[in-house]
């Protein structure tokens, strides 16, 4: 007995259900792809807007001449260059020896919170890392000059005479208002960054690689250098770029702590030896008018360069270490 197939109207039947869900869902999508584009170029727009702006209003202080420059009272340099450049390395020194100082902690804290401690203590201490997220620089500045520097001035002392043939450790002068302060509060600062990124990746480890790994007969340690940290590794760059750009960016903790001083000096104790571009112009700012507005924006664009130029070279190192983490 032959079977009647239902007449064909506009197409096949088992095409018209499909298309009708494909359209509807098709437009969502669509709406879907025209905001996640328009938020992606605002984003960009938004950056060109800020970059010209700062090139716009530094130009002045950049083509300026030497007589110029040396109008400005507190400028100290007769050329742009010469007074940027013991800014720039201040403020890199200080947040690469926070960056040393935070990772490992940072790292070993995410760890034991992921795969170490019991649930509840992992819950609790996840709670108070995060809460240190929340605490405004002004507070952490307070602590650093009224309790840290006094607390670290024995330590200083110490190593200064027992250390002091290291040029690292040389000439400590008391009150603690050196770089090596600042950068131990600016490592407390970044540490929740760090911790809660770093902690989040190791818990997405693929748990049979874990499994396999304790299998065949390794101790957790082991577990955790073979599956866990090669899987992590590229959030853990991330997530120090994050407190990386955290700490070049901070203003008032480092202006508070740090007695300042522009020279190229690797001495960690002495005070009066660094600044960061950030505190500078947070100083200065006040005060400012005319041409030194513009050497202070000039500043500022300085250390926008070097903070994009940290995440594209962050980016690079990421995109290279993606084969670890299973990125695609």
């Amino acid at each position: 007995m032959a079977v009647l197939s239902p007449p064909k109207v506009g197409g096949r039947p088992d095409q018209q259900e499909p298309r009708a869900r494909r359209s509807k869902g098709g437009l969502a999508g669509r709406l879907f792809e025209y905001l996640s584009v328009g938020a992606g170029l605002l984003i960009l727009v938004t950056l060109a807007a800020v970059a010209g702006f700062l090139v716009l209003r530094a130009w002045p202080a950049l083509t300026a001449s030497p007589e110029e420059l040396q109008e400005i009272s507190w400028f100290g340099s007769s050329t742009f260059l010469g007074y940027v450049g013991p800014l720039i390395f201040g403020t890199l020194l200080a947040s690469l020896l926070a960056l040393l100082i935070a990772v490992p902690l940072a790292v070993g804290i995410a760890l034991f919170i992921s795969h170490y401690a019991p649930r509840r203590l992992a819950q609790s201490l996840g709670y108070v890392i995060d809460l240190l997220a929340a605490i405004p620089s002004v507070v952490y500045g307070l602590w650093g000059a009224l309790w840290l520097a006094p607390t670290l001035d024995p330590a200083f002392r110490w190593m200064t005479d027992f250390l002091g043939w290291i040029p690292l450790f040389e000439g400590y002068q008391p009150p603690a208002k050196n770089v090596l302060t600042a950068s131990i509060v600016l490592a407390v600062m970044i540490l929740p960054i760090i911790t809660a990124v770093a902690r989040e990746v190791f818990l997405q480890a693929p748990r049979l690689h874990e499994e396999a790994a304790l299998a065949l007969g390794a101790t957790r340690w082991e577990m955790v250098r073979m599956a866990v940290l090669p899987f992590g590794r590229s959030g853990v760059i991330s997530a120090s770029m994050l407190g990386l750009g955290r700490a070049l960016g901070e203003t008032m903790a480092v202006l508070m702590i740090l007695s300042p001083g522009f020279l190229y000096s690797f001495f960690l104790l002495k005070p009066g030896q660094h600044q960061s571009i950030a505190a500078n112009i947070a100083s200065k700012f006040p005060e400012a008018s005319g041409l030194s507005v513009s050497a202070l924006i000039a500043t500022g664009l300085a250390l926008f360069v070097i903070t994009l130029a940290v995440n594209m070279f962050a980016r690079w190192i990421i995109s290279r270490r993606s084969e670890f983490s299973g990125a695609n």
